[in-house]
């Protein structure tokens, strides 16, 4: 059995059919470990100012963050009776699974299996599994534009000059905020791919994307309503950028296309996978923002002004050493990305461990499965 963090009963189903289960973790290794030495030495506890800097101790390599930064799991008031729960089936679960690949992350997943004595198999990257434009175009919701039309677009663009622009399905933005979003897009004067999702498209954002802004972008501009093949744009070689919300999926998805990014967190572990994508990894460019971002109405200002926009556009794209540098990497981590998930790959020995180790153990009792996958 292998099942959601959030799923503590599971525990009980695969003790009483004598079962291995293991957990599925939808966040980086970066991330957990993170709130785990969090955790472990009493930050959440001892610190009261939830905007003060903080060095999470025990980390291979300096990583500086707020509370408000790094909520941890199921820090809320409230929800002491699931988080104890979830911990107590982590604890007694054979192993943990992880959507990320060894290269990427090795010495924070070696150092989450000492911290927490756990099997951990990375099978990830997960995108890499649908391998012709369909499958790619199919992955999550139906598209709301035709991915061959979109194909069409940016095969007529140079090579690596395009910007896609997407903050996933749940991060939500204000009014103010993609209006002056469009703004800074507009005046980089970059070839650009932005998606609005349905939720954003307010009467106020219909009526001023119509009324001039899609018209004087339309050469080099491309806006999609509603939902975007999002693998099939990243893996394009006319894509150069990736402006996104560090979502772990996203990021997974653009370091798999060798797509450096433009980091714009709004709250749960995206501020974390900044830090991996700007600090760690070196493929990123923080748009700025230091403050969580939970938008449950369209009043108020934008967070991030058009003209900061503008400069992390250009220097993301910027052909320049730093520029250079960035891609460099990441076709560098786009290539052990392919290679996980290949014959003899990681990714892809963990996965036939895993299920050698189901097969030795199918209908022990839990006490007898003690060997490491």
């Amino acid at each position: 059995m292998i099942t959601d963090s959030c799923n503590p009963w599971t525990a009980d189903v695969a003790r009483e059919f004598r079962m291995p289960r293991f957990i599925f973790h939808g966040p980086s290794c970066f991330v957990l470990l993170c709130f785990i030495l969090m955790l472990q030495h009493g930050i959440y506890d001892r610190i009261t100012d939830d905007f003060e800097p903080i060095l999470v101790p025990g980390m291979p390599q300096p990583v500086e963050v707020t509370k408000a930064q790094a909520p941890g799991f199921f820090n809320m008031p409230g929800w002491e009776k699931l988080r104890s729960e979830v911990f107590e089936a982590e604890s007694t679960a054979d192993g943990v699974v992880m959507n990320t690949f060894d290269d990427l992350e090795h010495s924070f997943i070696e150092l989450y299996r000492k911290v927490t004595g756990k099997n951990v198999c990375t099978i990830g990257p997960l995108s890499l599994c649908n391998k012709d434009l369909d499958d790619k175009a199919a992955r999550g919701n139906k598209s709301s534009i035709d991915h061959h039309r979109v194909q069409s677009w940016l095969d007529s663009r140079e090579p690596k000059s395009v910007l896609y622009v997407n903050f996933g399905s749940i991060a939500r933005t204000r009014r103010s905020q993609l209006i002056e979003m469009g703004c800074g897009l507009e005046e980089s004067n970059q070839p650009f791919i932005w998606v609005i999702k349905d939720v954003e498209r307010t009467p106020e954002v219909d009526k001023w994307l119509s009324e001039g802004f899609e018209e004087r972008v339309s050469t080099r501009g491309l806006v999609i309503k509603g939902w975007a093949p999002q693998v099939v744009i990243l893996s394009h070689p006319a894509i150069g950028g990736f402006m996104t919300h560090c979502g772990w999926n996203s990021v997974l998805e653009a370091v798999s296309a060798g797509v450096p990014m433009i980091t714009w967190p709004y709250f749960a572990d995206q501020f974390i996978n900044e830090k991996l994508v700007v600090n760690v990894l070196g493929i990123g460019v923080a748009i700025g923002v230091k403050v969580p971002i939970f938008y449950f109405s369209d009043d108020g200002p934008p967070a991030v002004k058009r003209d900061d926009i503008g400069k992390a556009v250009s220097r993301l794209m910027d052909k320049g050493e730093e520029g250079e540098e960035r891609r460099k990497m990441a076709k560098e981590l786009a290539g052990k990305a392919v290679r996980a998930v290949e014959d003899g790959g990681s990714s892809t020995e963990n996965i036939a461990r895993l299920f050698q180790y189901v097969l030795e153990h199918g209908n022990n009792d839990s006490e007898d499965k003690k060997h490491n996958i």
